[in-house]
């Protein structure tokens, strides 16, 4: 397939529907979708449009472990990112990948969000790459916990907190200063062990079983689609390189440059609500 590369709106958004209107004639995509598909639902993006980071990296992992007082930064912060996050309501490219699905023309979303917004547009095979900020995990015992059950306990454990207005990342997580001192973290009510959200923190791994999930999808799929993701991240990119090793064509929507740019057979650089929704029109 021509590498097709195309901005704005009007007759170039027109050739790129046709051109994956085509695609979607041969057999359903994987649809990876990245930050930049809910912005449009009040949830920021990391990455500026040359891929750079907009805002400090997210909370590493080992330090997450390692630390009692990075955790009670943590969840501090989280007590006032986790509303925006939770309340947030599925965007128009949401929605119209929810019905693409529904008219199988899509086999599989891969998503890199933590967000939960596909799931609450419809959309029922989703595979959450990172995990899904909804769910918290306990480190110990293992049991899951609702994070809407977990943003009442540390309301209960500081009763002077109030989450107010705050910077929010998209995991969830807020700008704070880094002073925590006084302030609780939740322990896991059933055993009293280190509760941590049930997503995968930078400087962590995906899990295998995950990654051939998507591989084996791919692998059974007409091409790859991504959606609002600068595939800066290798977890992402890793998928878009088999895809394109495998000879299935790689498509993206995305404002700025992607770390797969040489790798597509097509590109369109747009609002993604628009581009998906014209898409959805058009098959």
């Amino acid at each position: 397939m021509r590498q097709v590369i195309e901005s704005g709106s009007g007759s170039g958004t027109g050739h790129a529907s046709q051109l994956l209107a085509r695609l979607l004639d041969r057999g359903p995509l994987v649809v990876l979708s990245g930050a930049g598909l809910s912005t449009s639902c009040g949830i920021p993006d990391y990455r500026d449009r040359d891929g750079r980071w907009k805002r400090p990296q997210p909370i590493d992992h080992q330090a997450f472990l390692r630390s009692a007082e990075m955790r009670r930064r943590y969840w501090r912060r989280s007590f006032h990112g986790w509303p925006v996050i939770g309340q947030a309501r599925p965007g128009a490219g949401h929605r119209a990948l929810a019905g693409l699905e529904q008219h199988g023309r899509i086999g599989l979303t891969v998503t890199q969000n933590v967000d939960g917004l596909h799931q609450k547009a419809g959309s029922r095979a989703v595979l959450e790459l990172h995990g899904g900020l909804a769910r918290v995990v306990c480190l110990d015992c293992r049991q899951l916990h609702a994070r809407a059950a977990v943003q009442d306990w540390i309301a209960a454990a500081n009763p002077d907190i109030e989450a107010g207005p705050a910077v929010v990342a998209p995991d969830g997580d807020a700008d704070l200063p880094d002073d925590a001192s006084g302030f609780e973290a939740p322990a896991c009510p059933a055993c009293g062990g280190t509760l941590k959200p049930d997503v995968v923190f930078f400087g962590d791994s995906v899990p295998r079983e995950r990654v051939r999930t998507v591989i084996d999808a791919i692998d059974a799929a007409s091409g790859l689609l991504v959606v609002g993701s600068s595939l800066m991240v290798y977890s992402g990119f890793r998928f878009a390189e088999h895809a394109h090793r495998n000879g299935k064509p790689v498509i993206a929507a995305n404002l700025g440059r992607t770390r797969a740019d040489h790798l597509l057979a097509a590109k369109v650089e747009q609002d993604c609500d628009s581009f998906l929704a014209a898409l959805s029109a058009a098959v």
